[in-house]
């Protein structure tokens, strides 16, 4: 499906598509449409069983970089959009940046921000529905920086009682943390269960909240 024309995405459609578990990628950055994926086989982190490196623990207790929430997603998105040497063509093109530009002012969409020395040098973004947070992208301007981002992600969604945490697919980079792939049926038995959950992403920033992971967040 193409979003465009009779036939474009709102907000609403796709949140109905994530909670059906599909999602949706452009060919390239300058792409103007929309195509819907479902995988055979889902990339989720399970959170009970997420790892942390024992390097990137001594980093995150160094205390080098601040993390902070939902203070400047459209610096994220670029951040995640923008091209690097090595790296293929974006699918982050202006529809996904208008969609979840959107549904980041209503509150689904969520980023987790690493910064250095007031600078934005790390993050990732995603989708909150129910108990499901839907992992989109994340980029890395500085060595570990999209790793602490990440590694405060999960911290969040344990705190805040989430069930599933969906990656799309697993990279090398993301099998290190203990992504595996599902296949279809098991994932939309997981994504169902999950959509049942009363979350709050924001419960770390509730008083009496506590967690090592976050260091600061904004929104």
């Amino acid at each position: 499906m193409r979003g465009e024309g009779e036939f474009a995405i709102t907000p609403d459609i796709l949140l109905k598509a994530y909670a059906c578990g599909i999602f949706p990628m452009a060919d390239s950055a300058d792409d103007p449409g929309l195509f819907w994926v479902e995988p055979q086989e889902r990339g989720i982190i399970p959170l009970h069983r997420f790892h942390v490196p024992r390097r990137l623990r001594r980093t995150m207790r160094s205390g080098v970089f601040e993390v902070r929430v939902d203070s400047d997603f459209d610096a994220v998105i670029e951040g995640c959009a923008r091209r690097r040497p090595g790296r293929r063509s974006t699918w982050i093109n202006a529809e996904i940046r208008r969609l979840f530009g959107a549904l980041y002012r209503r509150g689904f969409v969520h980023t987790v921000e690493s910064w250095k020395e007031g600078e934005l040098v790390g993050g990732l973004y995603g989708l909150a529905l129910g108990g499901a947070f839907f992992g989109e992208s994340m980029f890395s301007d500085e060595r570990d920086a999209s790793k602490v981002a990440l590694v405060a992600l999960v911290e969040r969604l344990k705190a805040g009682g989430f069930t599933l945490l969906d990656t799309q697919f697993v990279t090398e980079h993301l099998s290190t943390f203990g992504a595996v792939a599902v296949p279809r049926q098991r994932y939309q038995e997981l994504l169902e269960a999950a959509l049942r959950t009363r979350a709050d992403f924001h419960r770390l920033d509730r008083p009496g909240a506590g967690g090592a992971g976050d260091q600061s967040s904004g929104g």
